[in-house]
């Protein structure tokens, strides 16, 4: 039986205009070229390769699913717009996520984008390159190959690896699963090879294109998942079909190799955190996002001048959408510590419920919207946004927004969603320093215990934050220093794509994604007094099968080899 498993297996050649003023992945067309007229021409197969590089982010996208919301949605983080439709963030809140629902791009792009690979890889040796520029564009593609794979590993576990063969239409298709084991072997050889020839860094044009240190932090991010709780032997799935989707024994050795692999990122030097609690506290981490450049980023998606997330964010009253964009949770606000470093159920944090937002760490502002944020809503006229019942723009709780909060992470203070003229230069962090910096601290705290390397990384994580004292407390064993860790993680790596899988690997998510998620309703009195009352929003549910993703129906129905995830 002759098998096609992935979408758009005979896709036309897509050519991507290079280029341009704002960088090498701003402008895209396509075109009907032949390969033979591709490959032909140095311009043409680099412009092939650019454009292996558009769907990098598509996991991380905040419109992901229907244009709407992303993972974002799908976890306790927030809750997604149009609640009563069938969408893939709507089916993990209600544990109806199925093979025969779930969204199909996670399966058909990696493999569309792998075959493309494939095919310049197989051409290269005959591009009109030099060959300094056939080693680099070497290293690109086998970095993006193993991105691709990467992203699939942590949504289905062990997948079908096709290594360098580009199959035509006529070919029968490989559909027997490889091990966790061995997707992750060989994304790691593939993740050494390019770091071997590509370069520290890149000016000019062709700034954002892989480098060694991207090489580097893949491998770190894929030996973590493989080290910790869901992939090191703890899967509940039986017999042939655990090795499948983890290692079939725990080997606390794991931890060891990740922290390692993060720890050759941090000696590059390459990289550091981009700080500024001068300007006010915790402002880096606000700047850093607004920077197209900047040290802090390792591997970002590119994209032209934007003011993509401010249409999706900001509150109607500020020409936001309505339709799309997702709504914090009050169970993420509440993550949210106090600016002395405490969190707010800690006696003596200095917590006022009837000032919930106030000395706050000062990373909450920069990411969530609330009552009385300070917001632009026209150019040049910085106005408080209001979210009290009754509020006459529509902004306030079940009006504008089902939590009563807004996103406000990687947004730009300056741009208005309703004025021309103001633009963002932001591109999208896929990895950055700051996650680096917790990765080394989480795997050599399992290994080791938290010494004083932990302790380090922790704490510069904090002091860029704009905490003070940012100083964790001495003393912590290694359950105390997981659980900062894991709270460092939530609130640092917010909206980054970072919290439906972290919950997933530590596998607790059948305790923060199976719970009451609540917003916050405000209410203003005549002497323009503000309540502020808990309200329960959503009753989320989990099961175990939903630590992974089902391999959609339409694929295993294809052939009897290609393996379902336990649970579907």
């Amino acid at each position: 039986m002759k098998i096609v498993f992935f979408g758009a297996f005979l896709a036309c050649i897509c050519i991507v205009t290079s280029c341009t003023k704002e960088g090498f992945l701003d402008k895209t067309t396509t075109t009907d070229l032949s390969e033979t007229s591709v490959f032909s021409d140095s311009a043409r197969s680099m412009d092939f390769l650019t454009n292996i590089y558009t769907n990098v982010d598509f996991s991380f996208s905040l419109t992901r699913f229907n244009g709407a919301a992303g993972l974002d949605a799908s976890s306790d983080e927030a809750e997604g717009p149009l609640s009563t439709t069938v969408t893939t963030y709507n089916q993990f809140a209600s544990a109806s996520v199925s093979a025969f629902n779930i969204a199909t791009d996670a399966w058909n792009t990696p493999y569309t984008q792998i075959r493309a690979v494939n095919q310049f890889l197989a051409h290269l040796p005959s591009v009109p390159f030099n060959d300094m520029l056939k080693r680099r564009t070497r290293g690109e593609a086998l970095f993006l190959r193993a991105w691709y794979y990467a992203t699939m590993l942590k949504h289905y576990g062990g997948v079908p690896l096709i290594g360098d063969t580009v199959y035509k239409e006529s070919d029968k298709i490989n559909t027997v699963r490889s091990t966790y084991e061995q997707c992750v072997n060989y994304i790691v050889q593939q993740c050494d090879d390019a770091a071997s020839i590509l370069p520290a860094s890149y000016a000019g044009l062709d700034y954002g294109r892989v480098t060694r240190g991207a090489a580097l932090a893949l491998k770190a991010r894929v030996l973590l998942y493989a080290a910790s709780p869901l992939f090191n032997g703890g899967s509940d799935a039986d017999g042939d079909l655990k090795p499948l989707v983890s290692y079939p024994a725990y080997d606390a050795n794991r931890w060891s190799l990740a922290a390692e692999a993060a720890k050759a990122v941090i000696n590059l030097g390459a990289y550091n955190l981009y700080v500024d609690n001068n300007t006010k506290s915790g402002y880096g981490f606000y700047q850093l996002f607004q920077k197209r450049v900047n040290s802090e980023y390792i591997f970002a998606k590119m994209t032209p001048d934007n003011k993509d997330l401010e249409n999706l964010w900001r509150p109607p009253s500020s020409g936001g959408s309505t339709t799309s964009g997702s709504f914090p949770y009050q169970n993420l606000v509440d993550a949210f510590g106090m600016k002395n470093g405490m969190a707010i159920t800690d006696a003596g944090s200095g917590y006022d419920p009837a000032n919930p937002y106030s000395n706050r760490d000062p990373r909450l502002d920069f990411t969530v919207t609330h009552n009385l944020s300070q917001i632009y809503v026209a150019y040049d006229q910085l106005r408080p946004v209001y979210t009290y019942d009754g509020e006459p723009n529509g902004n306030g709780f079940g009006a504008g927004t089902p939590t009563g909060y807004y996103g406000n992470k990687m947004c730009n203070d300056n741009v208005v969603p309703n004025y021309f003229f103001n633009v963002s230069s932001r591109c999208y962090p896929m990895i950055r320093y700051a996650d680096i910096l917790l990765m080394y601290a989480e795997a050599t705290n399992e290994f080791e215990g938290p010494n004083q390397e932990v302790y380090n990384a922790v704490e510069q994580v904090r002091q860029r934050a704009g905490l003070d004292p940012y100083q964790l407390k001495t003393g912590l064993t290694k359950d105390e220093m997981r659980k900062v860790i894991q709270h460092e993680r939530r609130v640092e790596l917010a909206f980054e794509e970072q919290r439906f899988w972290d919950v997933r690997r530590w596998k607790i998510a059948d305790q923060t994604d199976s719970q009451t998620m609540t917003g916050m309703r405000v209410k203003k009195d005549d002497n323009g007094n503000y309540t502020y009352v808990i309200e329960n929003v959503r009753k989320r549910s989990f099961r175990s099968a939903m630590y992974l993703w089902p391999i959609p129906q339409s694929e295993t129905a294809k052939s009897t080899d290609l393996r379902q995830n336990p649970g579907y």
